[in-house]
Formats: C-alpha cells, structure tokens, sequence
C-alpha cells in the first residue's frame, strides 16, 4: 500500500495528540506532518528544548494557516520521575487525548543502567512508554467513550526484535547491564523491541475500545543508524539495501507511523505489528506472539511502576 502523508491522511481537527522523541528523527517528521492535518494540539516530549524550538518553527511555517497549539514537554525517558512529570502535565491540561505515538527509542547503547536502575535500552524503548501510556490510560479511554472518537497508541518497534534472547525477556535481569557478546547491544535492543510489540498486543487485549498496534518504519538514515559503530552501521545499511532497496529518509520513516494514526478501521487490526506502508508484517518469533509472555510482562511492569502511578 502507498501512502503520502500530504494527500492520504484524514484530518485530525479537534484531536489532540501526543508524540515521544519528538524533538530529532522520525518523531521530528511526524509533528511536521501531523501540523498538516490540524488537530486541536500536539504534545510531544523530548530533552532538547532548542531542538523542540526549531520543530514548532518549521511545523508553524508550514501550516501558517492551522490553529493547531504545539506544546513542548521536557521529558527523559531514562527518568521515570520525568515521565511521570509529563503525564501529570498533560492530565492537568487536557480534558481528551486521541493518539499517542510512541516513538522514542534508542539503540547499539552500551551495558548501562537508567536513572531508576533497568537495562538503559529496555528502561527508554519500554518501560518508560509504559508507564506515559497507563498514566494516560484514564483519559485516554474517557475520550475513547465518546461518539465518533478513534483512540490510537502506535508503539514503534523494529523487525530487530526477533534478535531477543531465546527465552524472550530476561526479567531476572532487567536491572543489570546485561552485558552479553559482541552482539550484546543488539540483544538487549532486540528485548525491548519485543517487549513494545507485547505492549500493543496486551493493550489491545485488555483495552479494546482503543486502537493499539505496533510499527516498523524501516530502517531509516536518523541519528540511530548514522550513530552506530562501524560494524552495526555496516548491519543496518546491508539489512536496509537487502529489505528494501537502501536506508529511507526520515520523512519517507514517518509515513508507515502515520498510516498507523489514520488508516480506517477496516484497513488495520488492533494488537498486530506493521511495517511500512500499512502492511501486517508477517515478521515474527515464537515469543512475538506469546500473549502468555505479553500478560507476564504486562503484570511485571504493574509491580515495577506502581510507585509512579
């Protein structure tokens, strides 16, 4: 399926929309483009307040005409404290919330810890989209209660999943570094790239007034990917040259997000995973669809995140 955010997207007028990591890459491209189709507001949190400046400069002035109120939350997601920060802001200012896009994420990071002491890839890819999502959760399914409403979480992951440790998620080892092999960082990437997957899927099963799905959007020439040592680079241009003719631009990367946040209801299913541009990827692992696993992570993340709810 083609898609061209310019021309295919519905109009979100009157919604209000949260987006992660909006600041730089993808996320950056996404506020851009969702600005095109005039809803009411679009958060979207980052760390770099200079870099958000320059975002809602060129999203103003390419959508001169659009009311659309473009708010900056300063948000780490490596902090929990700082998530829970941005939560509470927007459930203060908000009284709907229509999509959420979780893109966010970091990669090739090395064995560390988050401020609050997980596997730092794991922490930021999902344990702190975890926890905006379900201090959300309230208001997102009291808009969701609404006539007409259509309430979204697009949970951006990566066919880079199915490089997770053989048993899936190594809980007993979330709060160590996990330093593996050569290839560790690409394990632990793996783990919580799985681990969103999980989060679409146990969302859409427990929530199902809202929409919850997962997405690839390629592999994508952003700061990730151009940021890699020269091993991981060399990976990710020759999986990209293989998959799909060489790596996207990040504009070209947000359009499979967005399909996500406006196909029709007929055209996408909530709790699968989707690559780009609107198609069911028919990647998987024996744990990708282990909603055992999804349900075992699902009641781990309540225990680990009860103090910040």
């Amino acid at each position: 399926m083609s898609s061209n955010p310019q021309t295919d997207i519905p109009s979100l007028e009157g919604k209000v929309v949260l987006v992660t990591g909006g600041t730089a890459g993808l996320g950056a491209r996404s506020v851009v483009q969702l600005a095109q189709r005039n809803p009411a507001c679009i958060y979207f949190i980052g760390r770099n307040a200079k870099a958000a400046d320059a975002v809602i400069q060129e999203a103003t002035a390419t959508t001169p005409a659009s009311k659309t109120n473009i708010r900056f939350l300063p948000c780490d997601l490596a902090s929990l404290a700082s998530v829970k920060a941005a939560a509470d802001t927007m459930l203060a200012e908000q009284s709907r919330l229509d999509v959420v896009l979780a893109n966010a994420g970091i990669m090739n990071a090395p064995p560390s810890l988050t401020q609050d002491g997980y596997e730092l890839q794991f922490g930021v890819n999902y344990l702190g989209h975890a926890l905006l999502v379900r201090k959300l959760l309230p208001l997102l399914e009291q808009t969701a209660a609404a006539p007409g409403s259509d309430v979204r979480v697009v949970v951006l992951s990566s066919t880079g999943f199915v490089a997770h440790p053989g048993d899936g998620i190594q809980f007993n080892r979330l709060k160590t570094g996990q330093d593996f092999t050569l290839l560790g960082p690409l394990v632990r990437y793996g783990q919580s790239k799985l681990a969103d997957v999980l989060l679409a899927r146990e969302l859409a099963r427990r929530y199902p007034s809202i929409l919850s799905v997962s997405v690839t959007p390629g592999i994508v020439a952003t700061d990730l990917v151009n940021n890699l040592g020269a091993f991981h680079r060399g990976l990710a241009k020759l999986a990209a040259l293989l998959r799909q003719g060489g790596l996207m631009t990040p504009d070209d990367g947000a359009k499979g997000l967005l399909w996500c946040v406006d196909a029709s209801r007929g055209e996408i299913r909530a709790g699968e995973f989707y690559e780009p541009v609107g198609v069911h990827s028919k990647v998987a692992t024996k744990r990708s669809g282990d909603m055992d696993l999804a349900k075992r992570l699902w009641e781990w993340t309540n225990v680990e995140l009860e103090k910040w709810m």
